[in-house]
């Protein structure tokens, strides 16, 4: 759906599943970029299939000459990012069954790292699992003070599946990353910049710090940005980021379905049904 927005964002396009709940909306900012918001706030923005091609859509439209950035976002202030949906990827039992759906995701969050425009993941609230996937997909990461976030998958007896890990180890020192993901613990913002996965910590209007922080990044003309983006890009490539990605998609799609990660989503499961 298109509609026409006064202000200071031209469009927006927003995403339905069955005539029901929007998932997600696009909105192009008058200031050059693109804004892409999970709207499942009642579910903590988890993703979904829905969410996920609205993410490709997203990345698609990025590609207009007009756009120098691409900000991703949650909607409200509770969550930026729960992971994936497990009330809906609950159903992937195999690992055959989960290597479609963690390669789908791997594959856009390939396409956001690789894409040649700037891209900023506005962690507005708690970012877990998946959730920290996707920011780490992004090249610059804000968070609000007070916001914790955490690679959290291990204790649902899982790895990173969708290449967040991969993409961790590429941008973070060995021994930040490692504690990171072996942990598997809930971090705050502050520890998160310390160790260098967060770059700006804002205490004002998401959407205004964020602008403030790009503002310098934006003035710049696109052509430099996209050369200087392209530095990174061939050396991900020379050094088979893309193909280790791909290791991590396999590794986490056994591990879905051993019989710990089956307990960890049935109990997880039951809880929801419970409240």
């Amino acid at each position: 759906m298109l509609l026409s927005l006064p202000g200071e964002f031209l469009y927006i396009l927003t995403g339905e599943k069955g005539g029901s709940c929007l998932s997600y909306f696009i909105e192009k900012s008058v200031s050059g970029y693109l804004l892409f918001t999970i709207a499942r706030s009642d579910k903590r923005n988890a993703i979904n299939y829905d969410v996920m091609h609205g993410l490709t859509e997203a990345i698609s439209l990025a590609e207009d000459p007009s756009i120098k950035a691409l900000v991703i976002t949650g909607e409200g202030d509770r969550a930026f990012c729960s992971g994936g949906d497990l009330s809906v990827f609950h159903q992937l039992k195999t690992k055959e069954e989960a290597y479609v759906m963690l390669s789908k995701m791997s594959n856009i969050l390939i396409s956001i790292l690789t894409m040649t425009k700037p891209t900023i993941a506005l962690i507005n609230g708690t970012a877990i699992g998946g959730g920290c996937e996707l920011a780490a997909a992004c090249d610059f990461r804000l968070a609000r003070k007070g916001v914790k976030a955490g690679f959290v998958q291990g204790k649902q007896a899982i790895t990173t599946g969708w290449g967040g890990g991969t993409i961790l180890a590429e941008k973070l020192p060995a021994a930040g990353s490692m504690k990171l993901l072996m942990e598997a613990d809930i971090q705050t913002a502050e520890y998160l910049k310390e160790v260098g996965f967060i770059d700006f910590i804002y205490s004002r209007d998401p959407i205004s710090s964020c602008e403030a922080y790009m503002e310098k990044l934006l003035a710049v003309e696109l052509s430099v940005l996209e050369s200087y983006k392209m530095m990174w890009i061939r050396k991900w490539k020379e050094s088979k980021l893309l193909e280790r990605i791909e290791e991590e998609v396999s590794n986490c799609s056994v591990l879905w379905e051993s019989e710990s990660h089956h307990r960890y989503v049935q109990n997880f499961i039951s809880k929801k049904t419970q409240k």
